[in-house]
């Protein structure tokens, strides 16, 4: 790395508080917030394991039989000896997974939080205690060894009758600081003569700006935006100096490229979430609905006196079909309408948020919504 970079990182690190207090963008984010160094991730571990000690609510044996076939390859290496034939009652036991995520630069020793969940037919497991249970990652090797009590929100109650209450989820549990790392990830994080910054939301604009700024803070030549996700930045080959570099770097406030213009309809919920950059182009809106109303109104038909030895009682039905129209409103969009006029526009007349999505949707089949109508 070229001695100007090296005398960089010291007056960045020197006069940092400095250029907090002076360069102050309005609205900008820190670059920590917006982006993420290649190859700093986290890494998904997983296991299987036995959760002993419950209060009756293990799992059926006779449902389950990879826990019984655990507790006996246990009691094996334990050096106990189970006769052929012999049928295990484990009401005790519950056959779990065990996942956790291994954060980068993790090292052995250091404890991380796990996930217990049943994968039989445990009712809770709740007052349970997990035995070692060695957690693997893709590529089989073993990162972290698992064991500790369970902490269990949820719990059940049942009764005789076959009634029972739950509440939360009793078949799933933590063990904070319940895992303790035994071998570290590899990473290329100091061999790289360069560290690329991959931005969240991919964003030309943002990545542009993100790299000027780097630019101008340390020098031209520093750092190039490489397409809308990634700001190559050249760095000290020098560990320490590396960390001091970034740690400066992920500081840094960038004001954001504008987001495209949305609109975001859950078709399920009803949600309408309609981004600040949607306009409309002049467009005139009718909205109105057709109400069918029919009722049933039986009627009791009986015979007349001269008539009751002859006659029966039957009921008659009697339905009313009535259709009516609600009043339509028509409101027009001038060019250019914002958010805003949108909005208040909608409420003045009394949508809902059905009607809401039917408007938006018609007006980007019209041509007259300037924005992606995405639906979830």
């Amino acid at each position: 790395m070229t001695q100007r970079i090296r005398k960089l990182v010291t007056f960045a690190g020197s006069f940092f508080v400095l250029l907090a207090m002076t360069v102050q963008p309005v609205q900008a984010d820190r670059v920590k917030d917006l982006a993420s160094v290649a190859g700093v991730r986290s890494n998904q571990l997983a296991g299987y394991g036995l959760v002993v000690g419950l209060n009756g609510t293990g799992d059926q044996t006779s449902q389950t039989p990879f826990t019984v076939q655990s507790i006996k390859n246990m009691l094996t290496q334990f050096g106990v000896t189970i006769p052929p034939g012999t049928s295990l009652q484990l009401k005790n036991v519950a056959a779990v997974t065990v996942h956790a995520d291994l954060p980068a630069f993790a090292k052995p020793g250091q404890a991380i939080d796990v996930t217990v969940s049943s994968i039989g037919n445990a009712k809770s497991l709740r007052g349970g205690s997990l035995l070692m249970a060695p957690l693997r990652g893709a590529d089989g090797n073993v990162y972290a060894v698992a064991q500790g009590n369970l902490v269990v929100g949820g719990f059940g109650a049942s009764g005789n009758d076959g009634s029972k209450v739950t509440v939360n989820i009793p078949s799933a549990g933590r063990i904070p600081n319940g895992a303790t790392v035994e071998r570290s990830v590899p990473s290329d994080f100091n061999a790289r003569d360069s560290i690329l910054l991959n931005l969240h939301q991919p964003d030309f604009t943002t990545s542009h700006r993100l790299a000027s700024l780097i630019n101008e803070s340390l020098g031209e030549g520093t750092a190039l935006s490489l397409d809308a996700v990634t700001v190559r930045v050249e760095a000290p080959d020098d560990s320490g100096q590396r960390t001091s570099f970034l740690s400066y770097l992920e500081n840094l406030e960038v004001d954001p490229g504008q987001a495209a213009a949305k609109v975001i309809i859950n078709s399920r919920t009803g949600t309408v979430v309609i981004g600040a950059l949607v306009r409309v182009s002049p467009a005139a809106v009718s909205h109105g609905s057709l109400v069918v109303t029919i009722s049933e109104q039986p009627l009791v038909s009986q015979p007349a006196a001269a008539f009751s030895d002859a006659g029966d009682t039957v009921v008659v039905p009697s339905s009313q079909v009535q259709i009516t129209q609600e009043d339509s409103s028509m409101f027009m969009f001038d060019p250019g309408t914002s958010l805003d006029e949108i909005v208040r526009t909608v409420n003045r007349v009394g949508a809902a948020p059905g009607d809401l999505v039917a408007i938006l949707e018609a007006l980007k089949q019209a041509g007259a919504l300037r924005a992606e109508l995405v639906v979830i």
